[in-house]
């Protein structure tokens, strides 16, 4: 199974947003709330975590 990226990059300043979820004790499912926060401007994302096939 995939598993949220570490980094992704802010839509809105174009800087590093570091993954602050704590991977859950039973692991990743697509569908749960990962939230990222940018080291720039500390905007906080919550994405919804989608597994990408193949």
């Amino acid at each position: 199974m995939n598993e949220p990226p570490e980094t992704i990059t802010c839509v809105d300043c174009l800087g590093v947003c570091h993954l602050i979820t704590f991977e859950p004790p039973d692991g990743w499912e697509p569908g749960m709330v990962v939230a990222y926060r940018c080291e720039d401007c500390l905007d906080r994302w919550d994405l919804v975590w989608e597994e990408v096939g193949d």
